[in-house]
C-alpha cells in the first residue's frame, strides 16, 4: 500500500467515523486495507469488522454508533433512545432497534443488539438523525420514545414507560408532539389515565 492509499484510507475513515471493509470498497479501496493498517497500529479495531483512526476520542455512545453501522436501515428506539435523551435511569446492555416488521433479522455478533420490528406510520414517523463520533445514527426523537415505550411497556416494563413520562414532562418538552405519537402507536387510550395521574 503506496503512503498516498494510506493517507486516503485513514481520510476516509476519518470521516466516517466507523468504517467497514464494504466503505472501502464502495470508494474503490480493497476491504483488507483496514485490518493492515489495524495491525500498523493506525486504526482501531472496535468490533468484529469494524474500525476507527486509532486515539480518536470516542463518546459513550460508541455502541449506537456501531450498531447503526452494522444495521443501516434500524432506528434506535425504546431504552436506547431514553438513554439518549437523559430519559431514563436503565443502563442497557443492548442497543435496542426498530426495524421494519418484513425486514431479514440482521445477524450481529457485536454490539449485542435487542431487536423490535415496528411498521408504517409507527417506524417512519420521529426519526432524527444525530452524528454519535462523526457516524450519523438514526433514532427517535423523545415524543416518540416515549409513546414507543407504552405501546412496548409488556417488554420493558410499565414503571420504565412512567419515568420516561416523568421525565418527558420534567423537561417540558411538547405535549402535543406526544400526544400525536401517541396516535401513530395508537396507545391513546392507554397513556390517558397515566398523563391526568402526572399533570
Amino acid at each position: 500500500m503506496s503512503a498516498t492509499t494510506k493517507d486516503q484510507v485513514i481520510a476516509l475513515v476519518r470521516r466516517l467515523g466507523v468504517a467497514r471493509p464494504r466503505d472501502l470498497q464502495a470508494h474503490g479501496m480493497p476491504g483488507p486495507y483496514l485490518h493492515r493498517l489495524a495491525r500498523q497500529g493506525v486504526l482501531d479495531r472496535v468490533g468484529r469488522g469494524l474500525y476507527r483512526v486509532a486515539g480518536t476520542d470516542v463518546s459513550e455512545k460508541r455502541t449506537l454508533a456501531e450498531a447503526s453501522k452494522r444495521v443501516p436501515h434500524g432506528v434506535v428506539c425504546l431504552l436506547s433512545a431514553l438513554q439518549f435523551h437523559k430519559m431514563t435511569t436503565q443502563s442497557p446492555f443492548e442497543v435496542w432497534m426498530a426495524i421494519d416488521v418484513k425486514a431479514r433479522r440482521p445477524v450481529v455478533a457485536y454490539p449485542p443488539l435487542r431487536i423490535v420490528r415496528f411498521s408504517g406510520a409507527a417506524l417512519e414517523q420521529g426519526v432524527l438523525s444525530q452524528d454519535v463520533d462523526g457516524v450519523p445514527v438514526r433514532i427517535y426523537d423523545p415524543a416518540k420514545t416515549v409513546a414507543d415505550c407504552f405501546k412496548y411497556r409488556n417488554k420493558i416494563g410499565v414503571d420504565v414507560a412512567l419515568e420516561a413520562l416523568r421525565e418527558y414532562r420534567r423537561q417540558r418538552r411538547s405535549m402535543d408532539e406526544l400526544w400525536r405519537y401517541a396516535e401513530v402507536c395508537r396507545v391513546t387510550k392507554v397513556m390517558q389515565p397515566y398523563l391526568e395521574a402526572t399533570q
